[in-house]
């Protein structure tokens, strides 16, 4: 089960000593095929070894494989596993030095099943994969389907395409997504992820989730997600990533987190939890107390913007920026860090209008860590599908489809210009200035957690300053190997590969150090001054009515502005309703 890496802009492999996030698709096969050989699926008496790799924290060199594989003389499947779109063109490569090898390779992951249940026809990439003879997977591996491919494969009889888009599987009592040990070892802290729910009842056009898990919503058990932490927790795993798209939004959210709070207050089984809610989870009746109390330290909010005419046009149109102040301080009261996904290039943007909304976000919003994104057409949303249907251009180059790099023409801005506002965005919103303020915050609280806020801001400007890369694409130590790069490139000669890469590990390492020096003289301004208590701002003040006509998240833009007058207008609907049901005095 090989998880594959990138190609970096250089045709390296990124690839770590240490990864930041852990992969949920390799967990939750690994935990299937765990499942498949303790039941001995391919009959009694035949072993089945599990082998998980994520390659962003472990080379895959296929000749290698190939050749322990022939010592031993082993026979072997080579499942590459949830093969995102940017992921697909290394993935084939992988794939073709196997299948040259005679080795059974099946392929899935969102490319695959994004476009089989999107285009009308197999594009060239997937028809490629067909054509060298690997098999497919679409859809999801519960309920015996990965039963079904490990026998094909056993037998020889391997399908070309397993499609199962159209028979989504129960999660309720499922084999728990679980990694070994040995693969957790790589992340750099002691992480794991695993999903209580799939599926989303939104209709984003930018989402690939909707098309390929579907917008039925399915749910693990209160039971599973005990087992989770109960296999995890003595390896040492004391930290998990709840990858569901919006665990808000989960009918059996309150299970959860009671389970989780009577384990932590009973036994003292501890999780410490990122989870990823919507805009409007706030006005869920005792979530967030709730969330806290069951162990939720971060919230990954997809915010995407705060003009109202681009929520619209990408047809998010759950997200109220008039409620995003409220949402957001109610999580800060509580001590939890909040994360957004910030999405850049929507129809109505420009550079200069997105650096103006930065500025509004950073003055008024007590936001921690804003996660920019540029906006891409993946295959498997609609609106890829709207632009390969219409013969719109998009970049032929799957690599960059990694919501980093512009792959397509913005109707107001140049190709350069939009890549200078992705830049700029960045250099505006990680200032020292602002990450200060935001430790500030932090620092105003009584049990405040500044040095964590802090550490989390430097870590998003480091690695995309020094790395050039989108943080979540990060890690710690940068490894390359010479002859692991991308067909097309020139393999580079020793003599100049390996004094270049000592060369720029070293500059590396001094502007991490000296971004971490900077970073301790910081907090300890914050920590040292002695009205840290006192410390407020324009975002931590109060909501109020007045606000609306006041602020500039309102009243900069016209989809702002109209956002407000529908919001007073149902705040007045409600209170008539209120007034004429109250009794007579």
């Amino acid at each position: 089960m090989i998880r594959p890496s990138h190609y970096d802009d250089d045709g390296y492999p990124i690839v770590w000593w240490r990864t930041l996030i852990p992969s949920n698709s390799l967990a939750a096969v690994n935990g299937l095929a765990r499942d498949c050989a303790e039941r001995e699926v391919l009959g009694p008496g035949i072993g089945i070894n599990l082998v998980a790799i994520d390659e962003t924290n472990r080379h895959v060199v296929p000749e290698r494989i190939v050749r322990d594989l022939r010592r031993r003389g082993a026979r072997a499947l080579i499942g590459l596993i949830g093969v995102q779109s940017n992921q697909y063109d290394h993935a084939l490569d992988l794939a073709r030095e196997f299948r040259a090898a005679g080795l059974p390779v099946v392929i899935g992951g969102f490319h695959v099943s994004g476009c089989l249940a999107m285009l009308k026809e197999v594009p060239p990439e997937i028809q490629a994969a067909l054509d060298i003879g690997c098999s497919l997977f679409a859809g999801e591996c519960e309920e015996g389907r990965l039963d079904e491919v490990l026998r094909d494969a056993w037998n020889g009889t391997s399908k070309p395409i397993y499609n199962y888009l159209n028979d989504l599987p129960s999660l309720a009592g499922a084999p728990i997504p679980v990694l070994p040990i040995d693969a957790l070892r790589r992340n750099s802290q002691s992480w794991s992820s695993f999903d209580l729910g799939r599926g989303c009842p939104f209709q984003c056009s930018f989402c690939t989730i909707i098309n390929v898990q579907g917008r039925k919503s399915r749910f693990r058990t209160a039971d599973d997600l005990e087992a989770i932490l109960r296999e995890n927790i003595p390896q040492g795993i004391k930290a998990f990533f709840i990858t569901d798209d919006n665990l808000a939004r989960n009918r059996h959210w309150e299970e959860f987190f009671d389970r989780l709070i009577h384990l932590r207050e009973s036994e003292g089984l501890k999780a410490n939890l990122t989870i990823q809610v919507d805009t409007l989870c706030h006005n869920i009746p005792n979530f967030i107390d709730k969330a806290v109390r069951a162990g939720v330290m971060r919230v990954f909010v997809g915010l995407e913007n705060i003009n109202p005419d681009n929520l619209l046009a990408a047809n998010k149109r759950q997200n109220k920026i008039t409620e995003y102040r409220h949402m957001l301080q109610q999580w800060y009261q509580r001590g939890v860090f909040t994360f957004a996904g910030y999405i850049l290039g929507f129809p109505a943007d420009t550079k200069e209008s997105i650096l103006r909304d930065i500025e509004i976000i950073k003055r008024e919003l007590p936001l921690d860590v804003l996660e920019f994104f540029t906006l891409t057409p993946l295959p498997g949303s609609e609106d890829h599908r709207r632009m390969h249907e219409a013969g719109e251009w998009m970049d032929p180059d799957l690599n960059k489809y990694n919501l980093h790099h512009r792959v397509s023409h913005h109707p107001l801005m140049s190709d350069e210009e939009w890549d200078e506002a992705c830049r700029a965005a960045w250099a505006a919103y990680f200032t020292w200035d602002h990450m200060e303020t935001v430790a500030r915050r932090h620092a105003a609280l009584p049990h405040g957690r500044p040095k964590k806020a802090l550490q989390y801001l430097n870590e998003f400007k480091m690695i995309y300053e020094i790395e050039r890369l989108h943080v979540l694409e990060g890690g710690i130590v940068r490894r390359k190997r010479r002859r692991s790069r991308r067909p097309g490139f020139r393999r580079e000669p020793a003599l100049f590969f390996y004094p270049r890469y000592v060369g720029e590990t070293a500059v590396k390492a001094f502007r991490y150090w000296r971004g971490f020096r900077k970073q301790a003289a910081t907090i300890k301004r914050v920590l040292s001054d002695p009205g840290r208590y006192d410390y407020t701002d324009l975002s931590l003040q109060p909501p109020t009515a007045e606000e609306f006509g006041t602020l500039g998240l309102f009243q900069e833009t016209t989809g702002g502005i109209a956002a407000v007058a529908k919001k007073l207008k149902q705040d007045s609907m409600l209170e008539g309703v209120r007034l004429a049901r109250a009794p007579a005095a």
